[in-house]
C-alpha cells in the first residue's frame, strides 16, 4: 500500500490542499447553500477562497524509445536550467508544455515502472527563478492513479530505475492557474529534479485488512475531492471510481462488524460526491444510478434524495422529482437549499401542465367553439333518415315475403 507521501497528492495537504476538503456550510444545509448541496462530505477548515480554473484531463502517453543519455554531469545548479539543446530532451507529449532530460542514466528500458505499480521518488521541485518549493526525499504514490501532479504521473513512468531526471512542465500540468499558495503562483511553470527510487506492484486488494482498505479507499476519495475544487470533474470521477473498486473488490479477509459499517460509509460518501461530478458533467443517466445505489443503503439519505431530485427535474421530469424533494425536506424541514429547489420545481411544473394543457387544446378543437356543433347538427340530418330508411325498407320487404309465402300455402 502507498505510504503517507501518497496521501499528499500534490505536494504537502497542509500546502497543496489535496488532502483535504472545504469546509462544511451552515448547519441547515450541511451540503451547500452556494451549489446546491455540491460540497463534499468530512470537510475541514476551508481556506480563502480563488477563482477555480477547470484542469485540463489527464492525458496519456505512449512509452518511446529511452531517450539519449547524457555522459556529462549535471551542470551546476542545473535543476533550474532552461532547456538547451532541443535533442537532450523528450518532448513527452509533442506540444512542448511537458519535457523531460536525463541527467542520470538508469538500470534499463525494463526497469521503467508500470501504471498500477506503488513508485517511490526523490522529488525537488523549483520556480523558474530556481526558488525551492517542495522537496521530498521518499514521496510514494501509486503510477497512473491521478494521485500527484499530472507531470510527475506521465514523466515517472518513463523513467529508469535509479535514473535521475530533470522535468520541465507548464502550469497545465503543475497547479494551474490557481497555483498553490503562498508560494507557487498562478500559471507557474515549475522544474522537477526527480530520481526513481523504488517500483513494486500495488497490495493485493483482496489481502488489505477493513482498516487498510478504509485508508487507501479514503486517500483516493480525498483526491476525488481535491479535483473536485478545482472544477476538473473527470480526473474527481476517475478518483472515486477507483475507490469504490477497492470498496468493492473481493476479501480473504474477515471484516469485523465496524470495519463494514466504516466501508459503507466511505462508500455513500464516494457515491454521493460521484453524482455530484456526474451532475456537473450533465450526465444524468449516470448521476441517477449512483444516488439509485446510495438509497439503496441509506433510503433516507438527504444528499442522494436531493441530487436524485435535481437529476429527474434536469431531465424535465418534475413529476417524479417533486415527491422526492418533498421526502428530503420531509427529514429536514429547515433546509432552505431543499425549500428552493422544491419551490422552483414547483412553478416549472406548473408551467409545464399550461403548455401541455395549451397544445392538447389546439390539437384537440375547443368545444365550445361553435364549428365542431355545427358539424354535428350538418351530420344529423343525413345519417339518420338513412338508418330510418334502411330500417323501414327492411321491414317492408319482409312483410312482402311472409305475405307470399302464406299465399301459397292457402
Amino acid at each position: 500500500m502507498a505510504s503517507s507521501g501518497e496521501e499528499r497528492g500534490n505536494g504537502s495537504p497542509d500546502r497543496a490542499g489535496t488532502g483535504t476538503e472545504p469546509a462544511p456550510a451552515a448547519e441547515a444545509a450541511p451540503l451547500d447553500t452556494a451549489e446546491d448541496f455540491e460540497v463534499l462530505e468530512e470537510e475541514e477548515e476551508e481556506e480563502e477562497e480563488d477563482d477555480l480554473s477547470e484542469l485540463p484531463p489527464l492525458e496519456d502517453v505512449a512509452r518511446p524509445p529511452a531517450p539519449p543519455r547524457e555522459d556529462a554531469q549535471p551542470p551546476e545548479g542545473g535543476a533550474g536550467d532552461a532547456p538547451g539543446d532541443p535533442q537532450e530532451w523528450l518532448d513527452v507529449l509533442g506540444s512542448g508544455l511537458l519535457k523531460k532530460k536525463t541527467l542520470v542514466p538508469g538500470q534499463g528500458v525494463d526497469t521503467r515502472p508500470r501504471k498500477g505499480q506503488d513508485v517511490t521518488i526523490r522529488l525537488k521541485a523549483m520556480l523558474e527563478d530556481g526558488t525551492v518549493v517542495e522537496e521530498d526525499p521518499a514521496l510514494t504514490f501509486t503510477l497512473g492513479d491521478c494521485d500527484v501532479l499530472q507531470a510527475l504521473d506521465l514523466c515517472v513512468q518513463l523513467l529508469e530505475m535509479g535514473e535521475t531526471a530533470l522535468i520541465v512542465s507548464d502550469a497545465k500540468y503543475c497547479y494551474g492557474a490557481q497555483g498553490r499558495s503562498p508560494d507557487i503562483p498562478p500559471n507557474a511553470s515549475l522544474t522537477l529534479e526527480v530520481e526513481l527510487l523504488a517500483a513494486q506492484d500495488a497490495p493485493d486488494l483482496e489481502l488489505l485488512s477493513g482498516k487498510e482498505k478504509v485508508q487507501l479507499a479514503n486517500r483516493k476519495r480525498e483526491r476525488g475531492n481535491y479535483f473536485y475544487q478545482q472544477a476538473d470533474y473527470v480526473l474527481a470521477i476517475n478518483s472515486y471510481d477507483i475507490a469504490l473498486r477497492i470498496i468493492g473488490s473481493n476479501s480473504k479477509v474477515d471484516f469485523s462488524p465496524d470495519e463494514e459499517t466504516e466501508l459503507l460509509d466511505v462508500k455513500v460518501k464516494c457515491l454521493n460526491n460521484l453524482a455530484a461530478s456526474q451532475l456537473k458533467l450533465d450526465h444524468y443517466k449516470a448521476a441517477l444510478k449512483s444516488c439509485n445505489l446510495v438509497l439503496e443503503h441509506q433510503p433516507e439519505n438527504i444528499k442522494a434524495l436531493f441530487r436524485k431530485g435535481k437529476v429527474l427535474a434536469q431531465q424535465g421530469e418534475y413529476r417524479e422529482a417533486i415527491p422526492i424533494l418533498k421526502a428530503a425536506l420531509k427529514l429536514e424541514p429547515s433546509n432552505k437549499t431543499i425549500h428552493a429547489e422544491l419551490s422552483k420545481l414547483v412553478k416549472k411544473h406548473a408551467d409545464q401542465r399550461n403548455v401541455e394543457t395549451e397544445m392538447y387544446r389546439k390539437m384537440l378543437g375547443n368545444p365550445s367553439t361553435s364549428g365542431t356543433p355545427r358539424k354535428c347538427k350538418d351530420k344529423l340530418p343525413w345519417s339518420i333518415p338513412w338508418k330510418w330508411l334502411f330500417g323501414a325498407t327492411a321491414i317492408a320487404l319482409g312483410g312482402v315475403a311472409l305475405s307470399v309465402v302464406i299465399a301459397a300455402r292457402n
